[in-house]
């Protein structure tokens, strides 16, 4: 940080102190610019003139290597998200996360009972509980929805009495990088892959992109199925 740079404003003259920080390119550059800078400082340069060259040299080195962080952690981050609650990921079957929710007590899923067939034939729902089945103090009610035997979305709700928006949200931007979009309702982190949003008052669920706009699509057609037999209906009058 800025507090570490000494009051004389010198640069150490090998770059090795930042070799463990940044790739090779980052540490090429720095070489060539604090070369070239030095080879332009003539012995007949007043003091005043080294020290203005000294302070440009070390307002370029803060700028790249806050451009660094940002940029790349920013990518890093959200590259990153998670495909999933503890030992939950999207994509499972079924079967596969019964599997996991019986290991897993936090959830408190009591077994078939928890599970729904949705009036689409594709798709079912496990609904656990964890404030009636001695599970986690943190949680409440969990739902996993499925479409074609893949878990696509996972719903965590959180007690608030045991935890707070804040926190989470905190620990999430410090984990995944800035959230791509913000409201006053939730905070959506996304990646190609999967969108993890923070919603008011205290929930967080997972989405997996692919099947989501899948599901998108294939309803906008229905709906405009629809839309065209009910115009086709008004014209009949």
């Amino acid at each position: 940080g800025i507090e570490s740079i000494p009051h004389a404003m010198e640069v150490p003259s090998s770059s090795h102190w930042i070799t463990r920080e940044f790739p090779d390119i980052i540490v090429s550059i720095f070489e060539i610019y604090f070369t070239n800078s030095e080879n332009k400082i003539k012995p007949s340069q007043n003091l005043a003139d080294n020290y203005f060259m000294q302070k440009k040299k070390h307002i370029f080195l803060l700028l790249l290597i806050f451009s660094y962080h940002f940029v790349f952690s920013q990518s890093t981050n959200h590259n990153s998200l998670p495909n999933g609650f503890q030992n939950i990921s999207l994509g499972m079957s079924l079967e596969e996360t019964k599997e996991e929710l019986i290991k897993n007590k936090d959830f408190g899923y009591k077994g078939e009972r928890d599970v729904s067939l949705l009036p689409d034939q594709q798709k079912v729902l496990i609904e656990t509980d964890a404030t009636k089945a001695f599970g986690s103090k943190f949680l409440t009610r969990c739902y996993f929805q499925f479409y074609d035997d893949s878990l696509y979305i996972i719903t965590i709700n959180m007690n608030k009495e045991k935890i707070d928006h804040y926190s989470i949200f905190k620990t999430l931007k410090d984990k995944y990088g800035e959230p791509v979009s913000v409201t006053p309702e939730k905070t959506t982190w996304k990646n190609d892959s999967v969108t993890m949003t923070l919603e008011k008052p205290l929930t967080l669920k997972y989405i997996d992109n692919e099947v989501y706009n899948q599901l998108q699509q294939y309803s906008a057609v229905q709906k405009s199925a629809e839309e065209i037999t009910q115009q086709m209906f008004l014209d009949s009058l």
